[in-house]
């Protein structure tokens, strides 16, 4: 496996006859058609960006076409190459797409860290297993992962309700003590005795908090909509293709277009959030008046909470309705959801506001807010939501069998329980720091205190964080005692790699340490399910323990043993304190991300990850950069191959060489045979195609490499992210050696460095492999068998 090319091919000059007899053995007029035009060299880099100048090498670029945002550069002396096709007989035009600044380039995008659980079930919803059939299992599993997402957004706005409406308005408002300590809410205390002294008015003017977070929402979801979900992509004919029906999803004309859906998804999204709202506001006033003698009051509570229940059922059927339309551009939107439905319930919300504001003389504020136990309800919801999930997911998998499938296929269901994991982390952080902020670190209960804090779920949830990070700690030991071994065992192999060199005990454990620490990768897998399945536990656990005592766990276990108390007293002061650090991690970040241009570039390696999909399922999640990215590269693609008649290679590093494959599969079936593709440090088969099946699975990635002209895919052992497609033919070349040199020699007098997924244009078998590829694309070479791999070749 770790049989290794050297810095350059080893036999070049057998390599470079082979492309000349191939070369040769192609009739002169189709090589003089497939010659015809000038070459064009299009690079597109990889996560966490870059320059045009360092792309191409030049610090004099021209922008060609594009913005601000994404464009494509040339070299100055370049950009009027077609008018010129004599200087470019022996080398292409380069080109780059630098596309960086659509995720890390504005410093307000780092907040959208703060929004993570949302972008994370949204991957869950691209994880489905590769099985096209039952088409009932299939959207099922989509409806599932929307439900799942929808439970995030209502999660979001009942913690704002938390922190505003009970801790706030409810709870230290209606204390004296409290509000005196706090002058900002004297004119809404009860000791003030002023018109927003009564307990509705106060969640009345409290209500706003959380209103304006769904309204903020909405906001960068419209915005970001129409900077991204509405760039049309190239409008190719599949009906010219007699494929199409067997090409993967990507190759469909909508499938970069999600403009219906998300526009659907954040209309009902967005009302969740008001209705959210609204019900919290309501169910206060209208407990109080079921248990007043005024009928006419209780019976309007009863209609507005019926009202309230109403539209939240059109909610879920909005949610649950037909998913994306990829077959066509879906240019129809519906007006109907997208305009009134948020329109109706911010109604509803203004309507619940003007029923609790009402004048109660006699109420008074007490205990916790109801209400509260809603949070228990919805843990338990998503918790049966991602079971059926994962029974869908099992089902689906049985149908389509995969042995690099990631989790067997359960990858969705175990990315859609960390999303809840990582809401929950975040949302009971922020209400046990403002709880902890409001009442000073006074015991709860007491005089003058905040009577009882967040909901006890909250506090139980953060106390089984220590039993988590208990059972993961083992684990890490586990793959860091596999991975030392794995380096020991892999010494051998480093010095047979350089059987030239002078051995080096230091130098070859390095070498084997970075080999053995990219293997880690392909461990994820194992790590995430154990994440996944150790939170579903002890989440259960925690819904039980709140339900069945109503309590704290300190307060719980005050009746049991010494021991059992301590530990249960020690569980919920460290969880308390893990939430808060976590949530002040998050926002540690974006502040440093804002005001640090080398952080913000850091959390946009992030998005490049985690951002490639379409927004499917969450319309709040930071927004795909592929539905700009795509279009702009198979536009260009197609356009100056139709306008040139010339060739064209396209190289993409890392996450690169995704949006190559992506763009290269929207083109037409004539343009992809003028096509060659160069990829290097390529995760389309290593993370893509274990933890995306039915996008990038074996089938689909041997398609691609049939349809275009030929493919170069560069890997290197050290390289933690990219690695080989596993197409049949003389497509993988590597691992390449690295580092290039094991010791000092004449080429290499200082020690070369392990590069691991950077710079591969340094290695000298890249500029090999790139020469090769574009003589193959020039004269028409045909694709070599599988039997006539050259040394270089991975293994598998």
């Amino acid at each position: 496996m770790f049989r290794a090319t050297r810095a350059a091919d080893p036999a070049p000059r057998e390599r470079a006859a082979e492309v000349s007899r191939a070369t040769a053995a192609v009739p002169p007029g189709a090589a003089a058609a497939e010659s015809a035009g000038p070459a064009l060299e299009l690079l597109v880099h990889g996560v966490g960006g870059t320059t045009p100048e360092a792309m191409l090498g030049d610090p004099r670029t021209v922008r060609v076409t594009g913005d601000d945002t994404a464009a494509i550069h040339r070299c100055a002396d370049d950009v009027d190459a077609e008018a010129h096709p004599e200087r470019y007989r022996d080398r292409p035009v380069p080109e780059a797409y630098v596309w960086c600044n659509l995720t890390s380039g504005n410093s307000a995008r780092a907040l959208w860290l703060l929004l993570l659980p949302f972008m994370v079930i949204n991957l869950a919803h691209w994880m489905r297993p590769p099985a096209k059939e039952p088409r009932w299992a299939i959207r099922l599993y989509g409806v599932l992962v929307r439900l799942v997402a929808l439970s995030l957004t209502v999660l979001l706005v009942a913690a704002a309700c938390e922190v505003a409406l009970d801790l706030t308005a409810w709870q230290c408002a209606g204390s004296a003590g409290c509000s005196r300590s706090w002058y900002w809410l004297g004119f809404t205390s009860v000791a003030h005795h002023g018109w927003w002294a009564q307990p509705g008015r106060r969640l009345a003017l409290a209500a706003l908090a959380p209103a304006a977070l769904t309204v903020l929402l909405w906001y960068l979801s419209n915005r970001t909509w129409s900077a991204y979900e509405s760039q049309q992509p190239l409008n190719a004919d599949p009906a010219a293709d007699a494929t199409e029906a067997l090409r993967p999803a990507f190759s469909r004309p909508g499938f970069w277009y999600g403009r219906r859906l998300v526009a659907r998804l954040r209309a009902a999204h967005t009302a969740a959030g008001f209705l959210t709202t609204a019900a919290a506001v309501t169910a206060a006033a209208a407990r109080y008046d079921r248990a007043s003698t005024s009928a006419v009051f209780a019976t309007l509570g009863l209609l507005v909470e019926a009202a309230l229940a109403a539209a939240g059922l059109v909610v879920v059927w909005v949610v649950c309705r037909r998913g994306r339309t990829e077959t066509h551009l879906d240019e129809r939107l519906d007006r109907a959801v997208t305009a009134w439905l948020p329109l109706l319930s911010l109604a509803l919300l203004a309507l619940a506001v003007l029923y609790a504001a009402w004048d109660r003389a006699d109420w008074a504020s007490s205990g916790t807010l109801p209400g509260d136990r809603a949070f228990g309800f919805l843990t338990f919801a998503q918790g049966v939501l991602v079971v059926a999930l994962a029974a869908v997911a099992w089902h689906l998998r049985r149908r389509a069998p995969g042995e690099r499938t990631a989790l067997r296929g359960l990858g969705g269901p175990a990315v859609a329980m960390l999303a809840c994991a990582l809401g929950g982390v975040m949302t009971g952080g922020v209400a046990q720091r403002v709880a902890d902020w409001v009442d000073r670190g006074a015991t709860p209960g007491t005089a003058g205190s905040t009577p009882n804090g967040p909901p006890p779920l909250l506090t139980w949830q953060a106390s089984v964080i220590p039993a988590l990070i208990a059972v993961l700690i083992p684990v890490m030991l586990y793959f860091a005692v596999r991975t030392w071994r794995a380096a020991r065992a892999d010494a051998p192999r480093v010095v047979a790699d350089y059987p030239t060199e002078r051995p080096d005990d230091g130098r070859t454990r390095r070498i084997a340490a970075a080999r053995a620490m990219a293997r880690l990768t392909d461990r994820a897998p194992l790590f995430l399910g154990i994440v996944s399945g150790a939170s579903l536990l002890l989440g259960a656990a925690a819904l039980a323990g709140a339900w069945w005592t109503s309590q704290v766990p300190a307060r719980a276990a005050d009746a049991a043993p010494a021991p059992v108390a301590f530990g249960a007293d020690a569980a919920q002061s460290l969880g308390s304190w893990c939430t808060g650090f976590g949530f002040l991690l998050f926002v540690t970040w974006g502040r440093r991300a804002y005001k640090d241009a080398a952080a913000r570039r850091t959390v946009g390696i992030l998005w490049d990850v985690g951002t490639f999909w379409p927004r499917a399922a969450h319309p709040f999640a930071p927004p795909c950069y592929a539905e700009r990215a795509v279009p702009d590269l198979a536009w260009r693609m197609n356009t100056w191959t139709g306008r040139t008649g010339g060739r064209l290679v396209i190289s993409g590093h890392s996450q690169g060489s995704v949006l190559a494959a992506a763009a290269v599969w929207q083109l037409p079936a004539g343009t992809r045979r003028r096509i060659a593709l160069l990829t290097y440090g390529c995760p389309v088969e290593r993370l893509y195609g274990r933890w995306f099946p039915a996008y990038f699975g074996p089938a689909q990635l041997e398609g691609l490499h049939q349809e275009v002209h030929c493919w170069r895919n560069l890997w290197r052992a050290t390289d933690p992210i990219g690695g080989p497609v596993r197409v049949n033919g003389d497509v993988d070349r590597g691992p390449l050696l690295d580092p290039v040199a094991y010791g000092r020699t004449d080429l290499h007098p200082l020690p070369a460095p392990i590069l691991g997924h950077s710079d591969y244009q340094a290695d000298p078998a890249f500029a090999h492999e790139r020469a090769l590829l574009l003589a193959e694309l020039a004269h028409g070479v045909p694709k070599q068998r599988a039997d006539q791999g050259s040394s270089g070749r991975s293994s598998g």
